[in-house]
């Protein structure tokens, strides 16, 4: 495995003890240092299951998995593999388990046996990071879902992760709560390298990924750039998914006759392409 690899998935398969049919099948995944990776599926496609194999919640019942060269299926390296992989899951009210904030940022370190000389610069860092210093002493039971959400963001940071898993991070979540978020795990994507892989149903939150990766029926049906899978519309309707609103449109007005090139996805794009294809047309006539 190469040396910045932090996410290895080899012919990966998972069956829950009371299934007939495996959740994911023969699935092979490779994540790179500092990739910002989308994973997209229908309800029932496996990918919250990958997210969980991937953070060594769960164990291949064939294949194997690897985050950051630990081999998963070792029980010994579980912890080496949680500092090193934190999770976000879709309900922050899951993960919050103290009454002010920093203690609940503290949590994972305390697990960890990190020393309190170190453990409080980490967790002062964590929340100015994630914006939420002021929110220290706060009870967390009072903060809004967005910013429940960010902390538990920094109580992972405190963990100084390389890689984060956030699976359906912003589905409770309002407009501004899921921007908050998103814009949060960006930032650290771009500015500390930390490697993503952000599980959800929002086209629009994928559009912006490094890669988006497709699950459906348990494989990986699709893998490739944002424009790349985007562009594809009729597959990814196949599949049970939408496409982002330009995406769709570019699609439309090709069917019409429109000679719209392939891999728009936001509307200043979509403005770009009309104007210079109807001054094209203009200058043919």
């Amino acid at each position: 495995m190469r040396n910045d690899t932090h996410i290895l998935a080899e012919n990966v398969s998972y069956t829950y003890d009371d299934a007939a049919a495996p959740a994911l099948s023969h699935v092979n995944l490779t994540v790179r240092q500092g990739e910002f990776v989308a994973v997209l599926g229908h309800n029932g496609s496996g990918k919250s299951t990958l997210a969980k194999l991937l953070n060594a919640l769960y164990v291949p019942t064939d294949g194997c998995v690897a985050v950051c060269g630990f081999d998963t299926r070792k029980e010994e390296l579980v912890w080496e593999i949680r500092q090193r992989a934190g999770m976000i899951f879709q309900n922050p009210d899951n993960q919050i388990v103290a009454t002010i904030v920093k203690e609940d940022v503290a949590f994972g370190l305390e697990n960890l046996g990190v020393p309190t000389e170190e453990m409080i610069p980490r967790i002062e860092k964590a929340l100015s990071v994630v914006r939420m210093s002021k929110y220290a002493d706060s009870a967390p039971h009072m903060l809004s879902g967005g910013q429940k959400q960010r902390v538990a963001i920094a109580g992972i940071l405190a963990m100084e992760p390389a890689v984060i898993i956030a699976d359906e991070a912003t589905a409770m979540l309002d407009p501004s709560g899921r921007k908050e978020v998103l814009d949060t795990i960006r930032m650290l994507n771009r500015q500390k390298g930390i490697t993503v892989i952000w599980i959800t149903h929002f086209m629009e939150e994928a559009a912006d990924a490094d890669r988006v990766v497709v699950v459906s029926d348990g494989e990986v049906q699709m893998d490739g750039t944002p424009r790349e899978v985007f562009s594809q519309v009729d597959r990814m309707r196949q599949l049970h998914l939408d496409v982002p609103p330009m995406a769709a449109l570019a699609e439309e007005l090709r069917k019409a006759g429109m000679p719209i090139r392939d891999g728009i996805l936001t509307i200043e794009e979509m403005v770009q392409e009309v104007e210079k294809t109807l001054c094209q047309s203009k200058s043919a006539t």
